[in-house]
């Protein structure tokens, strides 16, 4: 069977770490790397609002190399797309031609994956796509995964979601509006083991806050709980 090269977008979360799991378990693909979008400034992952320092540390328990690419936080969607188109081309040079996402169900951003792709002569490959998101979660909890909630939309989730472990009872009490996978945007999570992992990422919990962004005229846009995580060692 031909194995297929694939690099494999890593937002540290529970999507992609299901998606990477069931490309392994395929055996069809290959992830040659992973690739990560942080700030050039704060040095997070966009929303997720992990550390670079976590990072490191999931790709090094994978094993799989991580390439960061880090993009001006002020960059408008024109400035994005160049740097992409820059990161593929790295890719494409390196006989690397397929990239792979967690996205499950929106297909808008499935639409803009595939024609951004295209410009520089790649696929894109979608694990997950269409599958149940109540079949997912149930899959990835079943599977031996662990994942925190790290960032909640303060307009679906209060406070006290965030920071919880993502599991039966997070779900649960989950209200009927969102989504069991977030896959709306209404949390995101840290994975920090699972049957990808060679040993569990150790990690602190730091506080919960909120904070506030706004749109390019300077507007309210909307606010989210963030929990702060920082790596095992640097805790006192």
């Amino acid at each position: 069977m031909i194995k297929y090269n694939v690099f494999h977008n890593w937002s540290g979360g529970k999507d992609s770490a299901m998606a990477l799991y069931k490309m392994i378990m395929s055996k069809r693909y290959h992830v040659s790397m992973l690739v990560t979008t942080l700030g050039d400034v704060s040095k997070r992952v966009t929303m997720h609002g992990i550390s670079e320092a976590m990072l490191d540390l999931q790709a090094e328990s994978l094993g799989i190399p991580l390439r960061k690419v880090f993009i001006s936080e002020s960059a408008d969607i024109l400035q994005y797309n160049k740097t992409m188109q820059e990161t593929f081309s790295y890719f494409k040079s390196r006989n690397i031609f397929i990239s792979s996402y967690g996205d499950i169900f929106l297909e808008d951003i499935r639409r803009y994956r595939e024609e951004e792709l295209h410009k520089s002569g790649l696929k894109a490959y979608f694990p997950l796509w269409n599958i149940s998101t109540s079949q997912l979660a149930e899959e990835f909890i079943s599977r031996g995964f662990k994942a925190v909630v790290v960032c909640t939309d303060s307009a679906m989730l209060d406070k006290s979601f965030c920071g919880r472990e993502y599991n039966k009872d997070f779900i649960a009490d989950l209200p009927a509006s969102v989504d069991p996978c977030g896959e709306n945007g209404e949390f995101h999570t840290f994975v920090y083991d699972g049957p990808v992992f060679k040993r569990a990422v150790r990690f602190h919990k730091g506080d919960v806050v909120l904070k506030n962004y706004t749109d390019t005229n300077g507007n309210y846009s909307n606010s989210f709980y963030f929990m702060e995580i920082t790596p095992y060692y640097l805790s006192s």
